[in-house]
């Protein structure tokens, strides 16, 4: 039998604990990580039982009568077990959109959690909102992915780049001093973007703490002085640069090629580098300029999707 239960603080543990042996999980899932930022959000996640044992999760918040997966998260979408089958997934979206009717929801709008991510194969919801949904693409973002084990040439300009760090004596570490780091990142996304971190200081720091083995910090000096830095997210087999940024000096001087150069060579364990999405306004501009960075380094596509249905 399967049954569904909107979830509140009460199953914080269970839901911590399924995200943490989930085949297609990364700590942006964990509560811990979800609710840094609760009042922006009105919560509506989602728990599926089938026989009274946690099988599947839905990190979800909603917004009028809009249930969303989740606007406070860079993917999203059904969380599930590694038992989790086809026939049963599909079930699990039929419930889903009993409870959305029943609860006076119109539309969902939901975020596939991108492959690099999964542990597993863990498509069963593509295929189950297909089936039972009658689902449209509604945005596709490019991302730019590294393959750690199979490393292709750069372009000729980054590995000037890099020449030119070694040469100006930048200097590539890990390191803690995310408040010399923030300025220099809300600088280039002011004047690059128009935009600020998604991300305060103070809650990059608070998540930094609950989370220290998966948010890291790269720094890029030279004379001692921070003249790029690069914020990890680490998950089991997927690194992704969640910031990277540097001052007007380390731009001349290659300091971000220097820190890729480190990045790559640093998880010889993951799988994948993911050096983030290069599409702005729901996907319809690509900037073209950032992923021939990307490029550059050998990093090549993987789409991050979103989808919508009417209930």
């Amino acid at each position: 039998m399967l049954t569904v239960e909107r979830y509140s603080q009460q199953w914080q543990r269970e839901w911590n604990d399924f995200v943490a042996r989930a085949k297609n999980a990364t700590f942006l899932f964990d509560r811990r990580y979800m609710d840094y930022h609760a009042d922006r959000f009105s919560d509506h996640s989602l728990l599926f039982f089938r026989d009274d044992r946690l099988y599947a999760i839905l990190p979800a918040n909603e917004r009028g009568k809009v249930l969303y997966t989740h606007q406070g998260l860079t993917y999203g979408g059904l969380v599930m077990g590694m038992e989790a089958t086809t026939v049963h997934i599909i079930e699990v979206f039929e419930l889903l959109n009993d409870y959305l009717r029943a609860n006076g929801f119109e539309r969902v709008v939901y975020k596939a959690i991108p492959w690099i991510y999964q542990l597993l194969p863990a498509e069963e919801p593509l295929y189950a909102m297909h089936r039972v949904c009658n689902n449209r693409l509604l945005e596709r973002d490019v991302s730019s992915a590294f393959v750690v084990a199979r490393p292709q040439k750069w372009k000729k300009d980054r590995r000037h780049g890099l020449r030119v760090a070694s040469d100006a004596g930048v200097q590539v570490t890990f390191g803690h001093d995310y408040a010399a780091f923030w300025p220099i990142l809300a600088e280039n996304l002011r004047v690059n973007h128009g935009v600020k971190p998604v991300h305060t200081l103070d809650e990059i720091l608070l998540l930094q703490g609950r989370f220290p083995q998966n948010i890291l910090l790269m720094e890029a000096r030279q004379d001692g002085d921070l003249v790029a830095g690069c914020v990890l997210y680490v998950t089991p087999q997927t690194v992704h640069t969640q910031y990277i940024a540097a001052t007007p000096q380390g731009k001349k001087m290659g300091a971000v090629d220097a820190i890729v150069a480190c990045l790559l060579h640093s998880f010889p364990q993951h799988l994948y580098i993911d050096f983030g999405k290069s599409t702005e306004t729901h996907s319809d501009i690509l900037n073209e300029q950032l992923i021939y960075q990307k490029e550059g380094f050998g990093a090549r596509a993987v789409c991050y999707d979103t989808y919508e249905w009417t209930v």
